[in-house]
Formats: C-alpha cells, structure tokens, sequence
C-alpha cells in the first residue's frame, strides 16, 4: 500500500513541476527575474571574455563581484571597468588548478568581502590535439581546471549557501560536454564530467532538502573569444560572447538549471537518443561538423610542466593556470 501511496504522490509532484514550469512559460520573463543586488557573486576566469562581460552584467545589477584570475592586469582592468560604472568589484590573484591556493584564496574574500551567494565557475582551458599527441600533464592539467576546481570552489563556499538557505552555483559547461569532437578527447572529458558534477550536485543538494540553493549549467557552442582560434564550423556560426553573456544572465536570474546555447540545437540530443551513434556521427561527417577542430590554433606558449609524450602542444585558456595569457569563452 505505501508503494502505490508514494508512487501516486510522485506522480502529482511531477505533474505540479509540469503544470508550474507551462504557466511560467506564458509570464514574462522580467517578472520573473530575481534581483542580485548586494550578493556577492564569484566569477573564476573574470580577467576577459565571457568572465568579464558577465562581470559587468551582474555589478549594473547591484552584485557585489569578486573575480579569480592569473591574469593580474586583465584582473584589475574588470575591477577598473566595474568601478568606472559606479558598481563594487575586487580583484583576486588565482590559479584554480591549485586545490590549496582555491581554498586560501576562498578563505580571503570570506574575511575580506564577505560570504559569496553567487558562484560562476567560469574559467577553463582547451589543449586542442589528438589524444596521442597531448602531453600527460596537460590532460592532467585540463581536468584539473574543467572539472576538479569546481569541485574544491563548491566545497570552500557551498557550506555557506547553505547555512544562509540563499545560493546559486554556476557552472560553464560546454556542447562539448554533451558530444565527443575529434580532437577534443581530454576537453570533452572534462567537459562532461563538469555536466555531470552540476547534475549530481543538484540531485544532491534537493535531496538534502536545500532547494533554496539553486544550480545553473551552461552549455555553448564555441564562442569568438579567441579560445577556439582557428576552429571553423560551417554549418553553425559560432557565438559572440555578448549574446552567450546575456544568456547566461538570464539563466542566473530565472534560475534555469540547464541552459544550451544556441537553444536551436536542443533537439539534436533527443535525436542522439533516437537515432542511434552512427547515424548521428554519418550527419555530422556530411555537415563537416566533425573537421571543426582541425585548423585549432589557440593560444601557443611552452608549458610549464615537463612533457612526457613529446612536442609541445598548442593551447587556449581562460585564466585557469598560472603560465599562459587568460582567455574566456
């Protein structure tokens, strides 16, 4: 009898969850928006690009932002342009590939400016080889950024959230962390672990009874922010980084909790289901949409970490690692 107790509850909570997401569906959006005003919003990888602008967003909206980078003047001129706009930022030095420097780091600006409500998990590099040719470290280093600092990011500022029942955690995923590209295998990986850490974590955290903190994942296509240098799709264009900023924003204030952009291309995962791996992958081959990475140039500089598969690698960031110039998607 509770079985089939538990199992109709169930059912109506579903069809409450659906009848409530339709209504909303015919509210305007901006009546539905909730104000950021006076949170402190974390942005990692905040120096330029989507970071930045994103930055720029939230602060004409009254958050209070801190933004992570090692790109110290890339850093300092987001603080600058906040500042020049009448809004607060503060800048902080940090190599999110380091678990005890996130940690350190976190502990500063809960003593400094105080508790974070907002976290954007933004920053992420992309080696852009074949599986073969990238160096251990590098993939090493890839997961470390992609995936592990959201982890250690959470850790350092989720028990807050929690503690306040006010929080929104932000993860900029990828497309790529829902389809395998060639010559993307470690930044797929990461990706897709990213996606899957958001979708546990949310799981986790309404399981826990916690739904006043909400999870955000973002998932684009590639963005003209100089990550992807090189790669072309002919097919479909990739994104300016102004129109992805005010999609992301939107996202954070509606509390959407998994956001692809372009919206247009949602369908092509339903179609991964039902059509099966090598039908989809035959369309991609037709589209060229498998050959998008094969003029990857990125951002070329010697790693810092010994290699131990060969040659260097060419590679993009977005204010991840402490050696190479920031970058954002």
């Amino acid at each position: 009898m509770d079985t089939f107790l538990n199992a109709g509850v169930c059912v109506v909570r579903a069809l409450f969850c659906w009848l409530e997401s339709v209504v909303l569906f015919f509210v305007p959006a901006h009546y539905r928006m909730k104000s950021v005003a006076g949170d402190v919003t974390l942005i990692t990888g905040g120096g330029s690009g989507i970071g930045r602008l994103l930055a720029l967003r939230l602060a004409k909206r009254g958050a209070r932002i801190v933004t992570w980078d090692v790109n110290v003047e890339g850093n300092d001129e987001t603080v600058r342009l906040i500042r020049a706009a009448g809004g607060e930022a503060h800048a902080y030095t940090c190599d999110l590939s380091k678990r005890e420097e996130v940690y350190k780091t976190a502990e500063r600006v809960k003593r400094e400016v105080g508790k974070v409500s907002i976290l954007v998990n933004n920053a992420g590099m992309v080696i852009g080889n074949r599986l073969l040719e990238i160096p251990d470290k590098l993939i090493e280093k890839t997961f470390e950024v992609n995936t592990l600092a959201h982890f250690w990011t959470c850790k350092a500022f989720l028990p807050d959230m929690i503690a306040s029942k006010k929080g929104h955690v932000v993860n900029i995923a990828s497309l790529a962390g829902m389809q395998g590209m060639s010559r993307l295998t470690d930044y797929c990986a990461s990706k897709f672990a990213a996606v899957g850490f958001h979708e546990s974590l949310t799981v986790e955290l309404k399981v826990g009874g916690h739904d006043d903190v909400h999870t955000t994942v973002i998932c684009p296509f590639f963005i003209n922010t100089g990550m992807f240098d090189g790669a072309k799709s002919t097919v479909i264009p990739f994104l300016e980084p102004e129109y992805v900023a005010d999609q992301i924003e939107t996202a954070i204030l509606l509390n959407k909790e998994h956001v692809i952009i372009p919206g247009y291309l949602t369908p092509l995962f339903f179609f991964k289901l039902v059509l099966g791996y090598n039908t989809l992958f035959e369309i991609a081959y037709a589209l060229k949409l498998t050959d998008v990475m094969e003029g990857f140039q990125g951002r070329k500089w010697s790693p810092p970490v010994p290699l131990m598969n060969g040659a260097g690698s060419r590679t993009s960031h977005n204010g991840s690692a402490s050696p190479p110039p920031s970058e954002h998607k």
